[in-house]
């Protein structure tokens, strides 16, 4: 597989990359996330969710700070006209497909269209978007890699 050139992240590869576990670390490694030329976005919803996972999964200083660490190594794409009307026709699809997903997942996908970037996911949650509005490749987290 042809490693695909401006990424985004979705939120659970940014936590599994700070969790460092089996499918973090073959992530980073399968997409070189840490040594591409291109540097990994993620869209600034994402950053509101880390934080708030972090939160609810009572993420001590040192796993606080490696998340900060992390998101300060990304660049990170806030809201903008082009996201705002992406997130629209998004989902004015959605609704009259009868596929809804979640809010967020809206605005990652948004995000992702809007800036011509690629999506990394470990979830399903885009399946309806896929490949209709968005390029994206799914990872099985349940799957080690070898």
């Amino acid at each position: 597989m042809t490693t695909p050139r401006n990424l985004l992240l979705d939120t659970n590869i940014l936590i599994h990359l700070v969790r460092a576990n089996w499918i973090g670390r073959s992530i980073d490694s399968q997409f070189q996330l840490r040594t591409r030329a291109d540097t990994p976005s993620i869209s600034i919803i994402t950053v509101g969710e880390a934080l708030s996972f972090a939160k609810q999964r009572g993420w001590g200083p040192d796993k606080a700070e490696l998340l900060a660490n992390l998101v300060q190594d990304l660049v990170i794409v806030d809201i903008s006209d082009e996201i705002l009307q992406a997130y629209a026709e998004i989902e004015f699809f959605l609704l009259r497909t009868g596929k809804p997903i979640q809010q967020n997942d809206i605005w990652i996908a948004a995000t992702a269209v809007a800036i011509g970037a690629h999506l990394l996911t470990t979830d399903k949650d885009f399946d309806p978007l896929y490949p209709t509005y968005l390029d994206r490749t799914w990872i099985d987290p349940q799957r080690p890699r070898g």
